[in-house]
């Protein structure tokens, strides 16, 4: 599942990965269209495009049904950790979540003005507030200016 699926760049390479279904979630009509256009050309059935503020509204997605969440340059939002909270609760046990942000500690092409930037740390805090145990961060190939960080729902509920 993916919040905030924007061109649906990550969404297609995960549709291709993976047999089940992976869910585009956007509050932007526009990028729902261009996510699921691509998923038609690249000629997946598996991805479904959702016009969704699941900010506000949630994601639709019942508690536990969900193996994977992504949070791809997402969390510098007003309440990143109610949204974590969201992933968390879709999410089965043992489920993972990934998060990729813009780094904070420098200039960047696109994304958001530095100052609103989240570090890895802060998202590691705000990830193991709404319920999540850190698995590890990760250095990202795709370029220099992300990092990344694996976090999981616990198997079985903590005390």
């Amino acid at each position: 599942m993916e919040f905030g699926c924007g061109y649906g760049t990550f969404t297609i390479p995960a549709g291709k990965l993976v047999q089940g279904r992976v869910i585009a979630l956007d509050i932007e009509p526009e990028m729902v269209a261009v996510t699921i256009g691509k998923a038609e050309v690249a000629g997946l059935s598996n991805v479904v495009g959702v016009t969704r503020d699941f900010v506000l509204e949630g994601c639709g997605v019942p508690d536990g049904q969900a193996g994977y969440a992504m949070l791809f340059n997402i969390l510098h939002i007003e309440n990143p950790v109610g949204l974590l909270r969201e992933a968390f609760r879709t999410l089965a046990g043992g489920g993972k979540a990934g998060i990729i942000h813009w780094r904070s500690d420098l200039p960047t092409p696109r994304g958001p003005s530095l100052p609103i930037r989240p570090t890895a740390e802060q998202c590691r805090e705000w990830a193991e507030e709404a319920g999540f145990e850190f698995v590890r961060c990760e250095t990202l190939c795709c370029c220099s200016w992300h990092w990344g960080l694996v976090m999981r729902r616990p198997a079985r509920p903590t005390s």
